[in-house]
């Protein structure tokens, strides 16, 4: 199978924290607009305070301008939220459970509650993107080989084209494992969780590569 690091647009430099783990450099054509935008668990928990994730201030920062340009567009804007388990930090009501960035509910715009890594599984998601016509989409969020991944397969699987920019999603570091390997860095383990989503997917090095356009139900 033949692979390219950067599936699609005009790949820049990613940033700094990213440098060891970040998509080559290239030229393509411009990337063409997606139609909607999910992101991914962006809730309290994993983005804030003691235990967020290592790049959690710049995830922020590249979701919320991917955010500010889907709205301005017009294109279906969709959080995903996790409902964990009793106990866990993304428990239903709790402040880990809230979402971090503010949800603007209307036509364009909702929120999607989910018990799966699968943004698809047993919700509602798959019949939003159809029913407003969406063709292509738009990830970011947490964690990068969990929830974003699994969404991620699924929407290929279900035939839309799917932009990952790779500065627009994290995890954690990966702890040391004795006799397998030491400590994995989270920018490594977010990239090879990108990488290994196989030639479908449109890897761009920056958020600000992403484009919007309103989706067109019926075309």
């Amino acid at each position: 199978m033949t692979r390219t690091a950067v599936a699609a647009g005009t790949a820049g430099t990613a940033a700094a924290t990213d440098s060891e783990a970040a998509p080559p450099t290239g030229a393509g054509s411009p990337l063409r607009p997606a139609e909607a935008l999910l992101l991914v668990d962006l809730q309290s928990a994993f983005v804030a305070g003691d235990e967020a994730v290592p790049d959690a201030a710049r995830v922020l920062d590249r979701s919320r301008a991917l955010l500010t340009r889907a709205r301005a567009a017009g294109a279906l804007v969709v959080h995903l939220q996790n409902d964990g388990e009793p106990g866990t930090v993304d428990e239903p009501h709790t402040p880990g459970w809230e979402l971090h960035l503010p949800v603007e509910t209307g036509p364009r715009e909702s929120v999607i509650r989910k018990t799966r890594d699968d943004g698809f599984e047993d919700t509602p998601l798959g019949a939003l993107l159809d029913d407003a016509g969406v063709k292509a989409l738009a990830l970011c969020g947490v964690l990068s080989e969990m929830c974003v991944s699994a969404t991620a397969r699924t929407a290929l699987a279900r035939d839309f084209r799917v932009v990952l920019p790779h500065d627009a999603h994290a995890t954690y570091d990966i702890p040391a494992a004795p006799g397998i390997s030491e400590r994995v860095p989270a920018a490594l383990s977010s990239r090879a969780a990108e990488w290994a989503l196989g030639d479908e997917i449109e890897i761009v090095a920056q958020a600000a590569e992403v484009t919007f356009t309103a989706p067109r139900p019926g075309r």
